[in-house]
């Protein structure tokens, strides 16, 4: 089967609703290209990143959405649909600046267009001792190294959007040993896999999305952990019975809000809740809601546009 690609030159604030627009039209995935998403090698930034610095070269100067669509009778209907779209959002006063929101199309044969992403997915350091490594990467490992080694395949969890690696650094921080996790949406499983590296006693995996869970599954058995992780399908906390000491969710803000104060009965008096995905502008709308649920925040982290809270249980 042929697949075509659209590619649609927009910013890094724009990315979000460029993605999301073609999910709506009805995109089997998508992968953005960002210049930003790479550290520059060159410049000290605190968190040690192993990047080829040719491919900050090889990078595009605009930022690029990457989307796939069947080849078929419905092609024609499909652009014009995302270019209408395109032209709202061009038009639009509100919201960031979407750059030129130029459309490019091209075919891709069945099978490239999910591995297309792969050249740019490289071992990076997640924290002091986590490192992130594709399965499909070679990585000498320093003493002390954790390496979780992960294929996200469609499911959200690479690792290197600054959402997962703000969830990462902070499990680093509170996880000493013999904690009971919960992982809520937990996408490629990475979060579930770092905590039981990092020394959790039980790990439960919670996702909604059946591929999800699959590939949840499937990277917890390359790592090993499959006696402490423990990966299910399930809306959020549905139908879990489980109390833990940690929980960490990377997901939305508006579910993050909406979910917090069922949320507390699930976390012992004491325990903690690490939450990101958050988009900075509604930060404080999140922890509003996390304070009236019974929470204290404890930390604000922030990166690029989005934040993270360590937050603890008041009783």
């Amino acid at each position: 089967m042929d697949w075509v690609e659209l590619i649609i030159h927009t910013t890094t604030a724009g990315t979000d609703q460029v993605s999301d627009l073609l999910m709506d039209c009805g995109a089997s995935g998508t992968m953005i290209e960002d210049r930003s998403d790479i550290p520059d090698p060159a410049k000290p930034h605190g968190i040690w990143e192993i990047i080829d610095p040719a491919l900050l070269d090889n990078m595009p100067e605009d930022v690029l959405v990457h989307a796939w669509f069947e080849e078929n009778a419905s092609l024609p209907s499909l652009l014009d649909s995302v270019r209408n779209r395109l032209a709202v959002l061009s038009s639009s006063d509100a919201g960031p600046d979407f750059g030129s929101l130029i459309l490019d199309t091209r075919t891709v044969n069945d099978g490239a267009w999910k591995d297309v992403w792969k050249k740019y997915f490289k071992p990076f350091r997640a924290g002091k001792r986590l490192v992130i490594k594709p399965t499909w990467e070679s990585y000498n490992p320093v003493p002390d190294d954790l390496v979780v080694e992960i294929d996200p395949g469609m499911a959200f969890g690479s690792g290197t959007h600054e959402t997962t690696g703000m969830c990462l650094s902070l499990l680093e921080e509170v996880i000493h040993g013999g904690e009971e996790i919960i992982d809520v949406g937990t996408g490629s499983g990475i979060l579930a896999i770092g905590a039981a590296l990092l020394g959790a006693g039980r790990v439960l995996a919670v996702d909604i999305d059946p591929d999800a869970v699959q590939v949840a599954r499937e990277n917890v058995s390359h790592n090993h952990v499959e006696q402490t992780v423990t990966v299910r399908q399930g809306n959020l906390l549905d139908h879990v019975s489980d109390i833990c000491d940690i929980c960490v969710a990377n997901i939305i803000s508006d579910v993050i809000i909406s979910f917090a104060a069922p949320l507390i009965n699930h976390i012992r008096p004491g325990g903690l809740f690490i939450c990101s995905g958050i988009v900075s502008l509604r930060a404080d709308e999140v922890a509003r809601s996390l304070e009236a649920a019974g929470f204290e925040i404890l930390r604000k982290e922030t990166r690029g546009e989005w934040t993270a809270f360590l937050s603890g249980r008041n009783c």
